[in-house]
């Protein structure tokens, strides 16, 4: 009988018989788990010294063993409500979309407002959004809340619009025209406010299940007042801490001046005052603060909604209080703003202690070659989605009707980012554009502008250790001893190394440089099947069919 106060053995697993993508050995095809963390990498042949004497041997019959993928921006709830509610993403046409709105009301007649996301105009033939009237007739008079794809614009029915009574008065109200601003944050709210604690933990529950689905280990949770609420991000990070499923790091997007405000942040869970802190609004939604105006629309240059000198006081108090900053930012003028702000900042509380911090950047999407200079030198993370390039890059694509085919090529220079020592986190901004890191990492490897594409191995450091980074933690996403046991089986093609340099793909497959390969990525092709996730050394996700 052993002593109840000895504390029990951590169980140990062996998987051998694959391929292990670790830089501990880049030939390696065995992996020893102890409790939740990596104890050993190494060979097949010096897999045999381990197999008697651990709890369990898992033959991998040559699938491939990467680290769990974080995707580092998720609005998780949102996610949710898209994945079991109304989705209009994949709509083809504007009379598709009211279909599927009216189908949606008669079989939620419980509900008390009708969520939806997903709507994009320019991908209908008709190029134009439902009427007021038409979103009447087809939600029955009741109130309708859709949100178009970026989430930074909004369509309503009548019966929403009553259910804020000074709406008209907000900034972003024009008749006829989707809600954007103030008045899009003011309708999102009382929408979002009407979902029951039931609705709220199903839709989280759904999310993180897909997203474990896909391998990935880690959601970085971007919510705030104008967001989700504190309900919201409260409930969702307690769900990830009893329940098992990807992590759950949290982000609140409120400014703050004091001490006081920041501590307030750390009280709520999140980790920073961070994520979708706006400094701007989205390109598709003519709100992204640009230094010249949009093409398709000359009267505007978006807006700006926070200016440097209260961006400089947002990043001092963060780092005197030892916690994260960081703002969504797209446009060349909002970029610009928030370097200033940092600088400022720095200036204030010290260059040194700023970079320690690793502040960081959503999106970042139109960058100047001063602009990436400042967040090198500044330290600055850049969370960015290739999902976004993917979706409306290209000659023909969003970019190019809102910017012009000159300043779209700018957009979402990642080889420019990484030659300058810039770090990378990769996410989707779900439900914008979807969970998916493998399409992600296609996205980046074959961006549409050519000089911005980066090889498929910096794109997957960018989306499984480039995430651990981006919270300031080094000894994680990296299949390693002594890392944490967060991890994915894969069914996979011919592994291989691609790199928009020819010359550095043809080196990178000779065996002496040691590069372990990936799946080959090309467009067209099938991505990899995922088998199993685990996390902390716990299966979070078992392919049924396996």
């Amino acid at each position: 009988m052993s002593d109840s106060t000895t504390p029990s053995r951590a169980r140990t697993l062996l998987l051998r018989g694959g391929e292990v993508h670790s830089p501990a050995d880049p030939f390696a095809t065995a992996m020893v788990v102890e409790g939740d963390s990596i104890a050993w990498i190494g060979s097949e042949g010096a897999a045999d010294s381990f197999a008697d004497g651990v709890d369990e041997v898992v033959h991998l019959d040559g699938a491939l063993v990467t680290p769990a993928f974080t995707d580092a921006h998720v609005h998780t709830t949102a996610t949710g409500l898209a994945l079991t509610g109304l989705d209009l993403s994949g709509a083809p046409t504007l009379a598709d979309a009211l279909a599927k709105v009216r189908a949606y009301a008669k079989d939620r007649p419980g509900d008390p407002v009708l969520l939806g996301t997903g709507w994009d105009a320019h991908a209908w033939p008709e190029q134009r959004h439902p009427s007021r009237a038409e979103l009447d007739e087809a939600g029955g008079g009741r109130p309708l809340y859709l949100t178009r794809i970026d989430v930074h614009s909004a369509l309503v029915s009548t019966a929403m619009l009553d259910l804020v009574p000074d709406i008209t008065t907000r900034e972003g109200y024009q008749p006829g025209a989707p809600l954007t601003g103030e008045a899009h944050h003011a309708v999102r709210e009382a929408a979002y406010a009407t979902l029951t604690p039931r609705q709220r933990t199903e839709a989280q529950r759904a999310a993180r299940a897909h997203a474990a689905s896909l391998g990935i280990g880690a959601l970085h949770e971007c919510a705030g007042p104008e967001i989700s609420g504190e309900h919201d991000l409260r409930g969702l990070l307690a769900l990830a801490a009893e329940e098992p499923g990807p992590r759950v790091h949290g982000y609140w997007a409120e400014l703050v001046t004091s001490a006081k405000e920041a501590a307030r942040v750390g009280e709520l869970g999140a980790i920073g005052a961070a994520g979708d802190l706006f400094a701007d609004g989205s390109l598709g939604s003519h709100t992204a603060h640009l230094s010249a105006p949009y093409a398709d629309a000359p009267h505007t240059n978006g807006s700006a909604q926070l200016d440097a000198e209260a961006i400089a006081a947002h990043v001092a108090a963060c780092t005197e209080a030892g916690i994260q900053a960081g703002f969504h930012a797209i446009g060349d003028a909002a970029l610009r703003a928030v370097t200033e702000g940092v600088r400022r900042a720095a200036e204030t509380v010290g260059l040194a202690r700023v970079r320690a911090a690793r502040h960081r950047v959503e999106h970042a999407e139109m960058l100047t070659e001063h602009t990436i200079a400042e967040f090198a030198d500044l330290a600055l993370t850049a969370s960015v989605q290739p999902g976004f390039d993917a979706a409306w890059g290209g000659a023909d694509g969003m970019y190019a009707r809102r910017l012009g085919a000159e300043r779209a090529a700018t957009l979402n220079p990642y080889a420019a980012l990484l030659r300058a020592g810039v770090p990378l986190a990769l996410g989707s901004d779900s439900p914008v554009t979807p969970l998916g890191p493998w399409e992600a990492i296609r996205a980046a490897a074959f961006h549409h502008t050519h000089e911005h594409r980066i090889s498929v191995r910096g794109a997957f450091t960018a989306h499984t250790r480039g995430g651990w980074r981006a919270l300031g933690r080094d000894d994680a996403g990296v299949l390693v001893p002594g890392a944490p046991a967060d991890y994915a089986l894969w069914r996979t093609g011919p592994l291989v190394v691609q790199a928009p340099d020819t010359r550095v793909a043809n080196w990178s497959t000779d065996p002496r440089s040691g590069t372990p390969g990936l799946p080959d990525l090309t467009p067209g092709g099938q991505v990899p099947v995922c088998l199993r996730t685990v996390v902390s050394g716990r299966t979070v996700y078992a392919r049924p069919d396996e």
